[in-house]
């Protein structure tokens, strides 16, 4: 497994250690880890069968939190459906990777000081209650709190596998599992909208949810009896402030995107209000953060130019990522005339690309060494993409779609696991860590605020063209067109059902004007996307071809 495959599964994070270990079990030299007693040969040796099925234990866990985002986009305008709240739409998704993003620097620290254990079995509990209770939510706004409390787990998760894996298996030994949760979450990623799409039509949109209680169930109880670590030694202070300055900043920025022009003006003292608490919050939290001991987010990292280009770029693929896989199912389903389950299999243009193209770059960056060119063809082809996509329209077939698609799955491929490669060979060794979850971090944040500012947009863009359409209609004395209008506010509303089957039985003047109206909303999304990813492709340009600790001839294995 290569180094730079390792990070396919979008969440490496977990460094091999080096210097004396006060708290891992690890010996300095990467020697025996404990393992209940197993000793496990850092020099190569076969390790203990318990520490196979702890590891397994890990990536059911990862599974869970990479599974329940990739599900969840197929099941969305079923659930706007039954529920209502088109205009919240994109906050079931930003809730989740806002908690995720705000909580996982607290997870990791709070592990190191009390366990990894008892706190990565705490995130699987929080998470299972959040998937139990957004399964069972009756309206749009539990569902956004629940699936906020799900993503608050989500962190513990991410974090809690990867720094339990550090502690079980030695630095020689880790490659081979790395390769293992690539191909987690190359399932979630290609399976998720599937599951989530058969899920939906056959069982109910629930059941996207309660799919994590048995693999939850099977993760905790591998967990509690396989998984033995050393107890820590280290203690620290958490940097609670830090924390919380960082949330609020956020929390306000993502408020301002996507309450601007749709809840309040722009010029409203809401809106105004939330960017002064976001600029002034996040102000706070650099000013603390360099006098703290032990910063939730070190900012010395940034002194690295490369380091500070990829997480710019980091963040603008989240942005762009997790737009595209919320609005292009509606577009799917909605325009198409996808069902749930078909739609799912329609991202396979995006996903397949986006994961042969990442394993293979990630190999090649390894075998030479060099790495400049990729993001370069990667930042070019993303925004060439979602052009693409941008064009799409009510006429638009599913192979021209899925052509355009599989542009912007291998334009993502090439960025993948390049923004975290480049980001840890920008730090010194002891910063390994942070690099990768500053690297995560920041690409979580730039999902929330790409899907709750298309969110915005996207609500904006089809209320306006309903009512453009049913006035012309009314103008016109078209037939239908009164209906056309009333249909406009009841579907803008989320009184109507926003799946294919739903839509087919709606007058023709008000189907034939919501489907036109989605195209003219997805055509906005995916137009911001590619304004968004131009940024990025500019950025790229201004990386250095700075040698790869490692890469060398024989590294791979």
């Amino acid at each position: 497994m290569t180094s730079g495959s390792t990070e396919a599964s979008g969440i490496s994070g977990a460094a091999p250690r080096r210097g004396p270990a006060t708290d891992t079990g690890e010996e300095p030299n990467g020697g025996p880890v404990s393992d209940g007693g197993a000793k496990v040969d850092g020099d190569g040796g076969k390790q203990p069968r318990s520490v196979g099925l702890a590891v397994f234990a890990l990536m059911i866990a990862i599974m869970l939190a990479m599974l329940d985002n990739m599900i969840i986009g197929t099941a969305m305008p079923t659930i706007v459906g039954e529920l209502g709240g088109l205009e919240h739409l994109s906050w079931v998704v930003t809730a989740y990777a806002l908690t995720t993003a705000a909580s996982t620097p607290l997870w990791g620290k709070i592990g190191d000081m009390y366990g990894r254990k008892g706190v990565f079995l705490t995130s699987i509990i929080v998470f299972l209650a959040g998937s139990v209770t957004s399964g069972a939510a009756q309206s749009m706004s539990q569902l956004i709190g629940f699936r906020a409390l799900q993503g608050l787990g989500a962190g513990g998760l991410m974090v809690g596998a990867m720094a339990i894996m550090g502690d079980l298996v030695p630095p020689r030994q880790r490659g081979k599992y790395m390769g293992m949760m690539a191909g987690v979450m190359s399932f979630a990623m290609i399976g998720g909208p599937l599951v989530g799409g058969t899920l939906t039509d056959h069982l109910g949109w629930r059941w996207a949810f309660y799919i994590n209680l048995p693999l939850g169930a099977l993760a905790l109880v591998m967990v509690t009896t396989l998984l033995h670590l050393p107890k820590k030694r280290a203690q620290g202070r958490i940097d609670y402030g830090g924390a919380l300055l960082l949330a609020t900043g956020i929390t306000a920025a993502v408020l301002l995107t996507s309450w601007g022009g749709t809840e309040y003006d722009w010029d409203s003292g809401m809106i105004l209000g939330l960017g002064a608490l976001a600029v002034v919050a996040l102000a706070v939290f650099l000013f603390v953060e360099r006098r703290v001991a032990e910063p939730v987010l070190p900012l010395g990292v940034f002194r690295s130019g490369n380091f500070s280009l990829v997480t710019v770029i980091g963040f603008l693929l989240g942005f762009v990522m997790f737009g595209s896989m919320t609005f292009l199912p509606l577009f799917q389903q909605t325009v198409q005339g996808a069902s749930a389950t078909n739609s799912g299999l329609l991202l396979l243009p995006v996903l397949l690309p986006m994961m042969v193209v990442s394993v293979v770059t990630g190999r090649a960056t390894t075998k030479t060494g060099k790495y400049r060119a990729y993001p370069l063809i990667g930042g070019a082809l993303i925004p060439v993409g979602l052009f693409l996509l941008a064009q799409m329209d009510v006429g638009t077939s599913r192979l021209t779609s899925g052509l355009y698609m599989a542009v912007l799955g291998t334009g993502m491929g090439f960025l993948m696991q390049l923004t975290m490669l480049i980001a840890q060979n920008s730090v010194e060794s002891k910063d390994m860590g942070v690099a990768s979850s500053t690297s995560t971090l920041f690409r979580t944040i730039g999902g929330s605020f790409g899907v709750a500012l298309m969110g915005t947009f996207f609500a904006d863009r089809v209320s306006d063209s309903m009512a453009e359409q049913a006035a012309a209609g009314a103008a016109g004395g078209a037939p239908g067109a009164g209906g056309s209008g009333g249909g406009a506010a009841q579907l803008t509303e989320g009184g109507a059902q926003l799946d294919a089957a739903s839509l087919a039985k709606l007058p023709e003047a008000v189907r034939v004007a919501y489907e036109h109206a989605v195209a003219d909303g997805t055509h906005t999304v995916f137009l911001i996307a590619a304004s968004a990813a131009l940024i990025g492709f500019v950025a790229a340009w201004f990386i250095k071809e700075v040698p790869l600790r490692g890469a060398e001839p024989g590294a791979d294995t």
